[in-house]
C-alpha cells in the first residue's frame, strides 16, 4: 500500500536522470508523474556500456521536458518536500553540474559526453526555456 496521494510532490529517477514531479495518476505498480524540475541531468552515452566510447552507440540524452508525463515504479518514488523549483533554472543548473563533473577528468568518455551534452544544451537554449542565454518561461 502506497503512502502517496494524487498531487503529491515527489522525486523520481528516470533513465539516469533525477526529477521533481507531481503524481497525477495511480496505475497499480506505477505512478504517472508530471515533470516539474530537473535535479540531475541524464548521463550521455550508452547506458548499457557506461563510460565507454569504443564499439558502442553513443547516445545524446535530453532531460525530460517540463510537464512531460512518465510512468515510474512506485518503489523508486520518494517524497519531495523542498522548495518549488523553476524548470528552466533547474535544467540549467543540472547541465552545469554535469558539465563541471565531466570537466574534472580528461578521459575519452568525458570528452565525448561533453560534446553530446553541448549538443543537447543547444536545443534547450534554442527551445522554449532559454533564448540568447536569458531564461524565460512560456
Amino acid at each position: 500500500m502506497s503512502d502517496f496521494s494524487l498531487g503529491d510532490m515527489v522525486q523520481i529517477p528516470y533513465k539516469s536522470g533525477i526529477y521533481i514531479g507531481e503524481i497525477i495518476e495511480d496505475r497499480n505498480e506505477k505512478f504517472l508523474v508530471k515533470t516539474l524540475a530537473v535535479v540531475k541531468h541524464p548521463m550521455q552515452g550508452d547506458l548499457h556500456h557506461p563510460k565507454q566510447v569504443e564499439n558502442v552507440l553513443f547516445h545524446e540524452r535530453k532531460a525530460l521536458s517540463q510537464f512531460e508525463k512518465v510512468n515510474v515504479l512506485k518503489d523508486v518514488v520518494t517524497r519531495y518536500a523542498g522548495p518549488d523549483l523553476d524548470y528552466g533554472e533547474s535544467l540549467k543548473n543540472a547541465v552545469e553540474q554535469y558539465s563541471d563533473k565531466l570537466k574534472r577528468k580528461d578521459t575519452a568518455y568525458n570528452q565525448e559526453a561533453l560534446r553530446a551534452l553541448a549538443s543537447v544544451e543547444k536545443s534547450y537554449y534554442h527551445g522554449k526555456y532559454y533564448e540568447n542565454g536569458t531564461h524565460h518561461n512560456k
